[in-house]
């Protein structure tokens, strides 16, 4: 878990959509997720990912039998290009409105300029679909996590991602901001106290997409239903902020 490889071509990303559980699908690709919600009103997509792969999000969506015009909303979990650079190429898809954190907003408007600016403890309802935001700064400023129920074989489940995990902006030099390694721990700590059932990452490596996804496809048994990986994670990164200061010392 959370090991990761090099990608060179961006057609070397691919991999196969499939659903999630309930109405969540991946549509992304190994160097950025996306996930695909169908709220029986529209289409929900989170992040876009890098525009170099706009064309494998378009491939996965249509693959799986929906229409990227049928897309409402992109909510995005943070500003960073392999998250938002091919937004403005998907709203020209679909026509699509979008929403990021409020103090993502200025470094957003070199990838495209947002239509909703998300607030701690928003919740955005469409459909058969209510999802609740909680502001997680530390990887940006303005980081969004997100949580949603969805139904399954007649049980609930309740899905959720962090929306900011990496540490690449924790590292002395690189900093988002002053200050971000200091809400990165505050958030994780929030994170905590947060039921996860199902998690999903905004980047593969997070949770072994691509190996819990084949498995999935391949067996019918879903190991993304797992009420401990949340914790295991949020210990992940809080290990890896320790060993960032460590490094700097």
């Amino acid at each position: 878990m959370f090991d990761r490889k090099v990608i060179n071509n961006p057609d070397e990303g691919i991999i196969e959509p499939f659903r999630v559980i309930g109405n969540v699908y991946f549509v992304g690709t190994y160097q950025a997720s996306a996930h695909l919600i169908d709220t029986g009103d529209g289409l929900i997509l989170i992040d876009t990912g890098y525009q170099n792969t706009l064309h494998l999000v378009i491939r996965s969506i249509c693959k799986l039998g929906f229409l990227p015009e049928n897309i409402k909303y992109i909510i995005h979990t943070h500003w960073h290009w392999d998250h938002t650079e091919a937004t403005a190429g998907m709203v020209n898809v679909s026509g699509a409105k979008t929403l990021i954190g409020r103090f993502d907003e200025e470094k957003t408007r070199k990838y495209f300029s947002p239509d909703i600016l998300i607030d701690d403890g928003d919740v955005f309802s469409l459909g058969n679909t209510k999802i609740s935001f909680v502001h997680t700064p530390g990887h940006t400023r303005g980081t969004i996590s997100f949580f949603l129920e969805t139904e399954e074989n007649g049980k609930t489940y309740r899905v959720g991602m962090f929306g900011g995990a990496g540490a690449n902006t924790l590292a002395e030099g690189c900093f988002d901001y002053d200050g971000c390694r200091e809400d990165y721990r505050r958030s994780i700590e929030r994170l905590r106290g947060e039921k996860v059932d199902v998690f999903i990452g905004n980047h593969v490596w997070n949770n072994d997409t691509e190996k819990k996804g084949k498995h999935l496809t391949e067996t019918g048994e879903n190991l993304f239903i797992d009420g401990e990986i949340w914790g295991r994670f949020l210990d992940y990164c809080e290990n890896r902020l320790d060993r960032v200061i460590a490094n700097d010392k």
